[in-house]
């Protein structure tokens, strides 16, 4: 079977709503193929959605990232409360929190790609020639793109998996587990469009003379 075909039956299994189905598709080459357009055409879709709304721009990860972060201190808080002074605490007080910090966390990593303070080498680019400055941001961004591509493929494996064989959160009596995982692909799709979007200010500032390399700081743009 080529790898056409593979991205083809992938992009069927989704039309199915069959989650065991799409478990077997996406699990071939032509599972990246397919998830590589994918991705490409809701980054695309996701900028121009920020384009309309700025708001959901500006805010989008640091709102999930802090109510995750804040929902997660709740359940700690009152699962200790419960258990010292109530006697008890719900059992999914200790399987919850994890998961809704690999919300927080991988959404955290697109919000810092947004702001460039992940992993660039700033200092040695700033001494390069603008050309190799324009030549290494772009392999920055082949390189990024890349690794949410198989970040994606990966993952929506996982979460088809999951949902195929009903699992289930522990502790719980019918909260899913793929409705926690699935945040992860969506998380790194969103990092494609950060990418994206860093990559065309890239080459607007080659293309003025503005400058390429700037020093970035976590919480920068607060």
């Amino acid at each position: 079977m080529s790898i056409w075909t593979e991205a083809g039956d992938a992009a069927a299994s989704i039309l199915t709503n069959d989650s065991f189905e799409m478990k077997l598709a996406f699990n071939t080459d032509g599972g990246y193929l397919f998830f590589g357009v994918l991705i490409l055409i809701s980054a695309l879709g996701i900028l121009a959605l920020f384009r309309a709304l700025p708001f959901l721009d500006r805010h989008l990860e640091r709102f999930i990232i802090v109510y995750s972060y804040l929902i997660i201190a709740w359940i700690i808080f009152s699962g200790v409360v419960q258990r010292f002074v109530l006697n008890g605490q719900p059992p999914w007080s200790s399987t919850i929190p994890p998961l809704l910090f690999m919300v927080m966390v991988w959404f955290g990593c697109s919000y810092n790609v947004k702001l460039r303070t992940h992993l660039s080498f700033n200092e040695f680019r700033s001494n390069m020639p603008r050309v190799m400055q324009m030549a290494t941001l772009t392999l920055d961004a082949f390189l990024w793109f890349g690794f949410c591509v198989i970040a994606v493929t990966t993952t929506a494996r996982v979460t088809a998996n999951s949902a195929a064989n009903f699992q289930i959160v522990l502790g719980t009596d019918d909260v899913l587990q793929w409705w926690f995982i699935i945040t992860v692909p969506i998380s790194f799709v969103l990092m494609a469009a950060r990418v994206l979007e860093n990559y065309l200010e890239d080459i607007r500032n080659f293309r003025t003379g503005a400058p390429l390399i700037q020093q970035s700081v976590i919480g920068g743009d607060v």
